[in-house]
C-alpha cells in the first residue's frame, strides 16, 4: 500500500510548523510498513489531484494568503471535484480560512476555494492561547495552539470539536474547526499532527479506506508518549479550570 500527500504551496503557507505535520504523516505510514511520498507544489507547478491520496493546505500570514488567492482560483475546480469524490484534505489556521468562500479583512477580500460552506471575517482582536476540544470522532482530547485574527462561520456544517479551552472558531459558538466529508479544517498547530496522533491516523485510514476498501484497519503503535502529553495539556488547561 502506498499514500502521496500533496503539500501545497508551503514556501508561503508553511508558518505554524507544516512540515511537521508532513513529517508526522510519513512516519507514521512508514513504521506500518505503508509507502509514504510527499509532493510539495509551488505556485506555478500544475496539480494533478488524481493522484493524491491526502492533500495538506498549511497556514500563512494575510499577506501571504493574499498571494495564493489568485492561484487558487485555477486550481478550484478540479480541488473541488477531489473533495466531492471524497478526497482526504487537512488545513490548518490560514488553510482552513481558505477552504470556505471568503475571509473579509480590513485590507480587502480574499476568494477561498468555495470547498466548504463557510466563510471568514477579521475580529477587533487575535485569538491566541493553548486549546482543548473534545471530538467526537476521538477518544482522547484534540489540543493545541490558535493565533488568528479570523471569525468562521461554518453554517449547518459539523464542527472538530468542543471548545474544553480556548476560543476556537469565532471565540463564542463553543466549537473549532470543521469536518465535511473527508475534509478537516482547524485552527489548532504547534504543529497539529504530533501533538494528536489519533488525528494523524484518522486523516491516513481516510486515505487508505478510500484508496484500497472500507475493510482496512491500521495496526496499533506506541503512543504512550504522546498520549502522556495530550493528558498533561489536558489536566493543565481543562481539569484546573473545573
Amino acid at each position: 500500500m502506498k499514500i502521496t500527500i500533496g503539500h501545497l504551496y508551503p514556501d508561503l503557507l508553511n508558518l505554524y510548523g507544516d512540515r511537521g505535520n508532513i513529517q508526522c504523516l510519513m512516519k507514521r505510514c512508514i513504521w506500518r510498513g505503508i509507502e509514504a511520498e510527499t509532493i510539495a507544489f509551488e505556485l506555478n507547478d500544475t496539480i494533478d489531484f488524481s493522484k493524491l491520496d491526502i492533500v495538506l493546505l498549511g497556514g500563512g500570514s494575510d499577506r501571504e494568503q493574499m498571494l495564493v488567492c489568485e492561484k487558487l482560483k485555477k486550481i478550484q475546480e478540479d480541488f473541488k471535484a477531489y473533495v466531492e469524490q471524497d478526497g482526504v484534505v487537512i488545513g490548518i489556521c490560514g488553510g482552513y480560512q481558505l477552504l470556505g468562500k471568503y475571509y473579509k479583512t480590513a485590507q480587502g477580500m480574499m476568494q477561498g476555494l468555495s470547498l466548504v460552506d463557510m466563510y471568514t471575517e477579521q475580529g477587533d482582536s487575535r485569538l491566541i492561547d493553548n486549546i482543548v476540544l473534545q471530538s467526537d470522532l476521538f477518544e482522547m482530547p484534540v489540543v493545541g495552539f490558535e493565533n488568528h485574527g479570523g471569525r468562521t462561520f461554518i453554517g449547518d456544517n459539523k464542527p472538530l470539536g468542543k471548545v474544553l479551552y480556548g476560543s476556537g472558531n469565532d471565540g463564542k459558538s463553543g466549537y473549532e474547526g470543521v469536518v465535511y466529508r473527508n475534509v478537516i479544517g482547524t485552527y489548532l498547530h504547534g504543529p497539529l499532527l504530533p501533538k494528536n496522533p489519533q488525528l494523524a491516523d484518522e486523516l491516513i485510514l481516510r486515505a487508505l479506506r478510500k484508496k484500497y476498501g472500507k475493510d482496512i484497519e491500521l495496526s496499533s503503535l506506541d503512543d504512550s508518549q504522546e498520549k502522556s502529553a495530550n493528558d498533561y495539556i489536558y489536566q493543565r488547561f481543562v481539569k484546573s479550570e473545573e
